[in-house]
């Protein structure tokens, strides 16, 4: 497909027509005055300018979204990040969240898991449960996702350096429900490329890390074709001081080293890069991050078209789950962070996103109580339901600040991924320190602007009160630790010794080879080999990666 040629005006009145034919959520859209609203809204003679920056929505470079109705046809993903204590803690949150409206599932696993360690590792004391889940084996899987049926519902799991263990228990539990490989659909995060750059949670250098994920890649492209391989994160990047226009650029710069290693594979670029799929933090400046998402998918619609030569018009297409942000909560006036999700989630759904996660107000305290979970998921319902906002298509696309914002973000981005392609690529980038030296410049100038009062945070360094707050937490049981030792100690004294050891021994032989390694760990998690003895063997067959600490 080449890109349409077509004179602006007569393409607006094909789209007007084509956009009449699709199916929508309600008969008729209005406001509260009931006055009727278009989809969508456009200049009274779009130009070349337009067509060329603009466009339509769900046609390139769409900077006004990738779906033509966006809202109107359906409403983003209401997907709540939840995960603590035993598998089955999780499952009953997963369980009640569905019950409330929530329309997908987010895994959040604890530390442990997420560095690749069982729960009976020394390094795992304490750990255990505590800021996410605990899964180390296939009857964790099992456990966690009990009376969900995989075939129906989308799952994501926010875990990198392990992911392709994670990937292998899932797929091997929606086996166990006679789920067909065609219709499990999901997303799996596994950006390692950000974990160098900002979350700091590996466990292998960047080069053999990245052939972990040629794998995954290569696996999911052939057999799961629902199935999102890489959420490629931006989310860690600003939580750890980045600004909006760094975010962009890094993640960006990340997504085209993915692509990059598909194609080294031997993939064709669009046999995979429709299932990639992005993850932004929206923080407080409310236009900036509309405009920073606008940005965002016209620069990638431009890459992959011009620089990767893509052909399939959804490898083009920028498609976003958005989470608001959780460093701007504060532990001064908790109740005033349920004002900041609004706000930040109203920026999200404004700059199009097609999944949203809302934090909760006592997120800087510990993990959230049902109570102020459920606050957090009502904010997207009333947003959906009740502001209006769902109605039209980019609704600020068109305002002169809006648009000059989103290009100057656009160029600024531009100019720092030239900069990485200038080094060798972002894995070279990584490798010398680059975006690490960027963020933590970014992060000291916020922290001077803060503490200067430059820039004021509420109940913070402006409106402050003396008062400590009181609001319910959610504790963890210690007993979770306990239980959770306990069983992954039972799984290896009761499986089939040998069967286990003969598939950790052909995990280590893929990795020393270049057979696919999803394949080898999918037959070893079924035989009871657990996720820390699988991660044992990326550390002795691909070294340990420590941080160089660049000064």
């Amino acid at each position: 497909m080449t890109i349409d040629s077509t004179d602006p005006t007569t393409k607006l009145s094909a789209w007007r027509d084509s956009v009449r034919r699709l199916r929508e959520r309600r008969t008729r859209f209005e406001t509260l005055s009931e006055l009727e609203l278009d989809p969508c809204y456009f200049p009274a003679a779009p130009d070349a300018h337009h067509d060329r920056e603009l466009g339509l929505p769900g046609e390139y470079p769409y900077t006004r979204g990738v779906h033509p109705n966006l809202y109107r046809g359906k409403l983003w993903t209401m997907r709540m990040f939840a995960g603590f204590g035993t598998p089955e803690d999780t499952n009953r949150r997963f369980k009640y969240l569905l019950g409330q409206g929530q329309t997908g599932l987010s895994t959040a696993f604890d530390m442990p898991t997420l560095m690749g360690y069982d729960p009976d590792h020394a390094l795992s004391a304490g750990e255990v449960g505590r800021e996410g889940t605990s899964v180390a084996t296939i009857a964790d899987m099992r456990r966690l996702f009990d009376g969900i049926p995989l075939g129906e519902v989308t799952t994501s799991m926010t875990i990198n350096a392990p992911a392709i263990v994670l990937l292998a228990l899932y797929v091997a539990v929606a086996e166990e429900q006679g789920v067909p490989y065609e219709r499990i659909g999901g997303t799996l995060q596994n950006d390692i490329l950000k974990e160098f750059i900002a979350q700091k949670e590996w466990i292998s250098p960047p080069r053999p890390s990245m052939r972990i994920i040629r794998d995954m890649l290569v696996f999911c492209s052939k057999k799961l074709p629902k199935w999102n391989s890489i959420s490629i994160s931006g989310y860690h990047i600003r939580e750890a001081g980045a600004t909006a226009v760094q975010e962009l650029a890094f993640t960006l710069a990340d997504g085209i080293g993915y692509v990059q290693a598909g194609i080294e594979a031997g993939l064709d670029v669009d046999d995979f890069a429709p299932r990639l799929s992005f993850f932004f933090d929206v923080h407080n400046d409310f236009f900036e991050e509309i405009a920073k998402l606008r940005a965002a998918r016209r620069i990638w619609a431009r890459v992959m078209h011009e620089r990767f030569g893509a052909k399939n018009p959804r490898s083009w297409m920028l498609r976003t789950h958005c989470q608001t942000a959780g460093v701007s909560l504060t532990a001064q006036q908790p109740l005033n962070n349920v004002v900041r999700t609004t706000v930040q989630a109203l920026a999200a759904v404004l700059g199009g996103t097609q999944s949203l996660h809302t934090n909760s107000l006592d997120e800087t305290y510990a993990l959230p109580t049902e109570a102020s979970v459920t606050v957090a998921l009502r904010t997207q319902q009333i947003l959906a339901e009740e502001s209006g906002v769902a109605s039209v298509v980019d609704p600020l696309g068109g305002s002169w600040y809006v648009e000059s914002l989103t290009d100057r973000i656009e160029a600024d981005a531009l100019r720092t991924i030239q900069k990485i392609d200038d080094l060798g690529g972002i894995v070279r980038a990584i490798e010398l320190g680059f975006p690490q030296h960027e963020i933590a410049d970014s992060a000291f100038r916020f922290q001077r602007k803060v503490d200067a009062k430059d820039y004021g945070i509420v109940g913070v360094n402006c409106y402050a009160e003396e008062k400590a707050p009181e609001i319910p937490l959610l504790r963890i049981d210690p007993e979770v630790e306990r239980r959770q030792i306990a069983r992954v100690k039972a799984t290896k004294a009761e499986r089939d010794a040998g069967r286990a050891r003969a598939a950790i021994d052909a995990v280590h032989a893929a990795c020393r080879g270049d057979a696919n390694l999803v394949e080898v760990i999918l037959d070893a998690v079924k035989v009871d080999v657990t996720l820390g003895e699988i991660c044992d063997v990326f550390r002795a067959e691909f070294g340990v990666y420590r941080d160089p600490a660049y000064v």
